[in-house]
């Protein structure tokens, strides 16, 4: 194996995580928007406190879609899938502590504090998810 193989194979399973990581992000970006044009989620800069029923339902598509980013993160990956996306998921857990922090000192301001803490909890299930989906299809397409 030549250095350059093993170099080639970090920056693949980087790329891959990222890619995971940036559509789960786009998705829920988008919904995001959408909610809001059609009036489901108050304008951007509104406050969505006591919109309880908003943060529910955010809380289920973005829990999808770390389930579908980390399918995709697992699909690229070079080797690992699973590895590849629970990094993944390591990688929200650590972003929504942040959160929980934020929402912490900022309070009720910012909406209910176990909307953040809920994205703290899923997010290694959606990731754990993400990866066995793509381990289970690999499984399958093994031949027999």
């Amino acid at each position: 194996m030549t250095q350059a193989q093993p170099a080639r194979r970090i920056g693949r399973s980087i790329l891959a995580v990222l890619a995971g990581m940036v559509v789960a992000i786009a998705l829920t970006l988008g919904s995001d928007k959408v909610l809001r044009l059609t009036g489901i989620f108050p304008p951007l800069g509104q406050s969505m406190v006591g919109y309880d029923g908003a943060f529910l339902l955010a809380t289920v598509y973005r829990t999808v879609y770390g389930v579908l980013g980390s399918y995709l993160t697992a699909w690229l990956a070079p080797a690992r899938p699973m590895k590849h996306a629970l990094v993944g998921g390591y990688l929200g857990v650590a972003a929504n502590v942040v959160g929980v922090v934020v929402a912490f000192i900022k309070g009720p301001a910012l909406g209910p504090l176990w909307y953040p803490l809920a994205l703290v909890v899923l997010a290694l299930p959606t990731a754990w998810m993400g990866g066995k989906l793509r381990v289970s299809q690999l499984s399958t397409d093994a031949p027999r």
